[in-house]
């Protein structure tokens, strides 16, 4: 097969193997009792172990051949904890098992990137993972909806059941991807030479400088942090809110918050290459950043079921934007360093902060003074993010090669 087909069916299938029953726990623990602040802790407690592991995710990434290997490992280790939920839940061995699929899952994201990346080049990359990220949003669209009716017509167990089968498929996807379609060195970042030349990106692939002397990077990924402190817990907590309200069939309401968001990431993704090309890398992170106050002030007044369609469109709009512009950015600012992955596995470890303490905060504030009051306090702290976004914005555009014509100058230096 086509790698590239391989590509887009991997992400595909994979898009359920890393969400897990992520869209569906809540409900899950709320149907067996559990209140919103400890399911907020629960995933709290993963978004830390994953923001740990996804830093050495990346240098895994870079350093090893088996990339594929990875990507099986991290699905077959995910479906089985996915499964653990349904055998107990127990506090403890639901965060278990939660902190195992995130630290798997860490994984994922970096090894896409570097098989990407070695597959089809720096020039191509951008273009690639848009088709990636689509095929990605349709893969989690279609997961939801079948755990979502077949969860609604037989019950939670189905939702389990869709996680096997997606996990399986995406095994086999991974095992169509060719061993030597995969170029280690260019998915690493490291420039292309002629066959028998050497590499000189060798001599300074290792360590950890050339990050923290990249300052656009850094600034990057303290605004998606901020940014998802405020925008990790919205869609498990819109979910709670709304079955909490007697709105929605647990089950089928959360597969459609996700599908309404994966559907709208899927233009979003397929138009997103096109609009970096318009407007830059910078303003299509804007537009992202904006989306999010919006969502919280929507989510704030309207708690019920046709809710869902303005809340989660605002959601795929940022989500579907940023999948595609982000790890091509980081592509961008590191390229020719050898460090790409482990640069993308550090700006998601950063974001992850966020990520991580958004559900125990969402979750602290809904228990204490109710759903509407959580989403315009996550609204208004995601706003943090803009401003560091346009405080900033000279040093940023010129890195994302927008002023003056500098695309070819070297962000590292700015």
């Amino acid at each position: 097969m086509n790698p590239q087909y391989a590509l887009e069916g991997l992400n595909f299938f994979m898009a359920d193997v890393q969400a897990g029953i992520g869209p569906f726990l809540g409900v899950f623990l709320q149907a067996h009792g559990w209140h919103p602040e400890a399911i907020g802790t629960v995933m709290t407690l993963c978004g830390i172990a994953g923001m740990l592991a996804t830093p050495l995710a990346g240098a895994l990434v870079d350093a090893t051949h088996h990339k594929r290997g990875i990507i099986i490992i991290a699905g077959i280790l995910t479906t089985l904890a996915s499964l653990v939920l349904w055998v107990s839940h127990s506090y403890w061995m639901v965060a278990a098992s939660q902190i195992l699929t995130a630290v798997t899952v860490a994984a994922l994201g970096p090894a896409m990137a570097g098989v990407t990346l070695g597959i089809v080049r720096a020039n191509e990359f951008d273009r690639q993972f848009g088709r990636n990220q689509v095929a990605n949003h349709a893969g989690n669209a279609v997961g939801a909806a079948l755990s979502g009716g077949l969860g609604w017509r037989f019950g939670f167990g189905a939702v389990f059941v869709v996680a096997v089968v997606f996990g399986i498929l995406t095994v086999i996807s991974t095992l169509l991807i060719r061993r030597d379609a995969i170029d280690h060195d260019i998915a690493r970042g490291l420039q292309e030479t002629a066959p028998g030349a050497s590499n000189p990106g060798h001599e300074h692939a290792s360590g950890f400088r050339v990050l923290l002397t990249c300052r656009p990077l850094l600034l990057l990924a303290a605004s998606l942090a901020m940014f998802h402190l405020g925008n990790a817990a919205m869609l498990p907590l819109y979910g709670l809110a709304v079955v909490a309200a007697h709105q929605g069939d647990p089950s089928a309401f959360t597969a459609q918050t996700v599908v309404v968001a994966q559907l709208v990431m899927v233009v979003a993704a397929c138009f997103a290459n096109r609009l970096i090309q318009r407007i830059g890398f910078w303003g299509v992170i804007l537009i992202t950043f904006l989306a999010l106050p919006l969502r919280g002030m929507t989510g704030a007044m309207f708690i019920t079921a046709w809710g869902v369609w303005p809340v989660q469109a605002l959601d795929g709009i940022g989500a579907g934007l940023q999948s595609v512009a982000v790890p091509a950015l980081v592509v961008r600012l590191l390229q020719g360093t050898g460090r790409v992955n482990v640069g993308l596995g550090v700006v998601m470890t950063v974001q992850g902060v966020g990520a991580a303490l958004s559900p125990a905060l969402g979750g602290l504030l809904a228990q204490h003074f109710g759903y509407a009051t959580a989403f315009l306090v996550l609204g208004a702290v995601s706003t943090g993010s803009l401003a560091l976004w346009l405080l900033f914005g000279t040093t940023l555009k010129k890195a994302c090669g927008i002023i003056h014509g500098t695309n070819n100058d070297s962000p590292l230096t700015t």
